[in-house]
């Protein structure tokens, strides 16, 4: 569904959607006995076996890490943000699978900013086969029934329309994980098979407000990939987070503040929830990506702990201003 089609939304196929959604979270709880096993990151039929992700990140370039682009339509300002980057042939190569983690928690129509928006996953899926990609996969582990979140959010149309795959997980995809140095992701249930193959991966996510970590963008997106009783980390979120970004080393991330959920994150519900910021920021550092994004918010990064974790452990840099960030206005 593209932006205008949402705007053009009838009361009653709005009230249809929500319908499904609710039909939908009904349904998680009987996906849940295959994706979060109550005995934890040592369920039986993923054995003892530990894994670490690759390293999908791309050699710097000074002053070309992170670009901010105003604008109201996502592609635009998406394809002018790679542009300033240096271009999508400086990550994605002739030949290349890569793969691309959107925020799909939620059964929930993309005009409510939930999740990541159907129109801007397409437009990557678009970039990377231009610059020669071979295949393109789109995955996430949601929170409700994977392939309703995919189909309610529209991601999992733009996906098909623009030629890629969604890969849904299932218990044969996640696998034990460990990160050197980490206290809570440490043998556990990762869905990291489809990333196996795969040479680049871009993390695309929505500006949100959180409950519980202040504000959801790039680095908590990675939450999506855990399986088990993942819930069990909302009590030490900050802490998670600076270790989900530290699991995974991505080539790029793309943080969509076009519109900016401002309250009753991560859900919302309702348009007036979100806040039309007309941003989408691009960088090679995910640190650097959500503490721009924060602004967003009405916030700072030192309002958000991860922040400072994740520089410390040298993820990225939370002085984002100090990489001197690219910035245009497209119209």
């Amino acid at each position: 569904m593209t932006e205008a089609d949402e705007k053009k939304l009838e009361r009653r196929e709005f009230l249809a959607r929500i319908g499904k959604a609710g039909l939908s979270i009904a349904a998680a709880g009987v996906v849940s006995s295959l994706l979060y096993d109550g005995k934890g990151p040592t369920a039986a039929g993923r054995g003892e076996k530990v894994v670490t992700l690759p390293d999908f990140s791309v050699k710097g370039q000074t002053g070309q890490v992170i670009t901010v682009v105003k604008g109201a339509d996502r592609t635009q300002t998406v394809n002018k943000a790679i542009e300033l980057l240096g271009g999508i042939g400086r990550f994605v190569k002739p030949g290349d699978i890569v793969a691309i983690k959107p925020n799909a928690a939620f059964a929930s129509p993309a005009m409510l900013g939930a999740t990541t928006n159907p129109d801007l996953v397409a437009a990557v899926i678009k970039l990377c086969y231009k610059a020669g990609a071979k295949d393109v996969i789109v995955v996430d582990n949601p929170i409700n029934n994977p392939a309703s979140c995919f189909e309610i959010s529209g991601i999992g149309r733009a996906v098909a329309g623009a030629g890629g795959r969604v890969v849904l997980p299932k218990e044969s995809l996640i696998q034990n994980t460990s990160i050197k140095g980490g206290k809570l992701i440490k043998g556990w249930p990762v869905l990291v098979s489809p990333l196996e193959k795969v040479n680049k991966l871009i993390g695309i996510a929505p500006v949100k407000n959180h409950s519980r970590s202040g504000a959801s963008m790039t680095m908590k997106n990675w939450y999506g990939l855990l399986g088990g009783r993942r819930n069990v980390f909302h009590q030490d979120i900050n802490n998670v987070i600076t270790e989900l970004a530290m699991m995974v080393k991505p080539t790029l991330v793309i943080l969509d503040g076009t519109e900016t959920m401002m309250t009753n994150g991560p859900t919302g519900g309702a348009r007036e929830d979100l806040k039309q910021t007309n941003t989408m920021i691009v960088s090679c550092d995910q640190v650097a990506a959500d503490s721009y994004g924060c602004s967003l918010l009405n916030l700072k990064p030192a309002d958000l702990p991860y922040l400072a974790m994740a520089q410390n452990a040298g993820i990225g840099t939370a002085d984002y201003e100090s990489l001197k960030p690219l910035m245009a206005t497209v119209s």
